[in-house]
């Protein structure tokens, strides 16, 4: 098994010249990526950051994140990326959590960085392409890596704390480095020929497998979108040839429904990758009708590096399905009533457990499988198909009821741009179905004929009896829709 930094030197010396990251004018080879992540290694041992000291990243989707990743993981540190919206008293807690050494903040980013180191007592790098180029210049290469296991933590990923207070999911060199090499020869069938886009967050799980270190093992070309807008993502696919692009639903949704929609330029695209979330039937048919490109649904978690299963490239796809178990993971149902079991896995790309967190990682991880809280269903081909998280389940008048399946039928609906359905407190009841809406710009559709649409094709206890109409739904920072902080209009 190589590790992630093995796999930038192997890319480095079979393609050098080749484009390693991209980002409008700014172009790095794998060469000049190789030579500059040594440098932050001379650099981090120049500061007294020794080997498994936590080194927090807190930027965009810029080339300075690739070069600090790869540089951090070549010093033997372990790299704690993080969202660049946190405000101070979130930044310091996920430093203090983690025991960061230092933290790179990317200069005039929207969070509070700085603010949130000085709480913590960590060392900050407030950097911009300039400060970082002279700061890197100061250090010779440090091509020689230390000696490190493959089962040493090399990421700390932090949920998303839907409940509590945020954990830290320690993800090591072993189980990073098989999700990227699975993920990219195996399940996308990539090549160094591709032009991967990166516009999902590198901060997230789902950003760095599938689009950076997927790029990284096969010599690929990565394209780097700071911010997700329709114009950007289909001006940056027309301009490098984009051949593979990787994203969440709302990405998909959000670019069907932009105006340039029918004139963009996107024949270079070969294939789509979703996840994140469960991707509509109707969302996936709409997009390849219009854009002419196959989309391939799979699923993870940042506790397993993210894949776990997928639609394999070159074999049977069934849309609405999240695949099967990828190369050397294996996937069981537990808990099964009537055929819907919580999702349990077991494999090299199951996290170490929660940092600092033994108890929580002896709930998480019991007997060696990982409980992940989706509830699924599995087929007669082994493909699964995710019901819903075991936490959004509506039980309404002792009835269980399954967001997803009301969110696919609202998919159906002609005007229903986003949907977002769960449960709500009643007395009666227990709990009592809502469904919120984001409309077409030009729909006229009320809230009781979307109602009524519903409960024509569904049974009478599903429907929602609550509809929200909404200007938009909130999402987090990998797109997926946030339904706890979706509130009545």
């Amino acid at each position: 098994m190589r590790s992630l930094t093995v796999n930038l030197l192997q890319s480095a010396l079979r393609v050098p010249d080749r484009v390693a990251v991209r980002s409008d004018d700014t172009v790095l080879t794998y060469a000049q990526l190789e030579e500059r992540t040594a440098r932050v290694a001379s650099m981090l041992r120049a500061e007294g950051v020794t080997p498994g000291s936590r080194v927090a990243l807190m930027m965009p989707n810029v080339p300075e994140f690739v070069v600090l990743y790869y540089g951090i993981l070549r010093a033997g540190c372990v790299v704690v990326p993080m969202n660049p919206l946190l405000k101070a008293r979130e930044v310091a807690y996920y430093l203090s959590d983690c025991g960061a050494r230092v933290l790179f903040d990317w200069r005039g980013g929207p969070g509070e960085g700085p603010q949130g180191a000085a709480a913590s007592g960590t060392i900050v790098r407030t950097i911009d392409p300039t400060s970082f180029a002279a700061l890197l210049g100061r250090h010779a290469p440090r091509h020689e890596s230390p000696e490190v296991e493959l089962d040493q933590v090399a990421v700390i990923l932090y949920t998303s704390g839907t409940t509590g207070q945020p954990k830290g999911a320690a993800l090591t060199l072993a189980g990073l480095a098989h999700n990227a090499e699975v993920y990219a020869s195996t399940v996308q069938e990539l090549h160094h020929d591709d032009v991967i886009l990166g516009c999902l967050p590198l901060f997230h799980t789902f950003g760095q497998t599938c689009a950076l270190n997927a790029a990284i093992y096969c010599g690929a070309a990565l394209t780097l979108v700071p911010r997700f807008e329709p114009a950007t993502v289909f001006e940056a696919i027309a301009r490098d040839r984009v051949t593979v692009f990787a994203g969440v639903p709302t990405m998909y949704s959000t670019l069907l429904h932009d105006a340039v929609a029918t004139t963009a330029d996107v024949t270079s695209l070969r294939r789509c990758v979703s996840g994140g979330a469960s991707l509509p039937v109707e969302l996936l048919t709409a997009f390849e009708k219009t854009f002419g490109c196959e989309i391939l649904e799979g699923y993870g978690l940042s506790e397993t590096s993210p894949v776990v299963t997928f639609n394999h490239a070159g074999r049977p796809r069934k849309p609405g399905s999240i695949g099967v178990p990828i190369r050397d993971v294996e996937v069981e149902l537990v808990d099964v009533i009537d055929g819907i079991g919580e999702i349990a896995v077991r494999g090299p790309n199951v996290m170490s457990g929660y940092w600092n967190r033994p108890e929580a990682t002896e709930a998480a991880i019991p007997d060696g499988w990982f409980r992940t809280g989706d509830l699924a269903r599995r087929d007669d081909d082994g493909y699964y198909y995710i019901v819903d998280r075991k936490k959004d389940m509506i039980i309404r008048g002792g009835y269980n009821i399954y967001p997803r399946e009301i969110e696919e039928l609202l998919y159906e609906h002609p005007d229903v741009v986003q949907a977002a359905v769960f449960g709500i407190a009643d007395d009666h009841l227990g709990e009592e179905i809502v469904a919120a809406i984001v409309l077409s710009a030009e729909a006229n559709t009320t809230a009781e004929e979307l109602q009524s649409f519903v409960r024509e094709r569904i049974a009478a206890y599903k429907y929602p009896r609550h509809v929200w109409l909404l200007d938009e739904l909130p999402t987090g920072p990998s797109g997926k829709i946030l339904k706890r902080a979706i509130t009545q209009p």
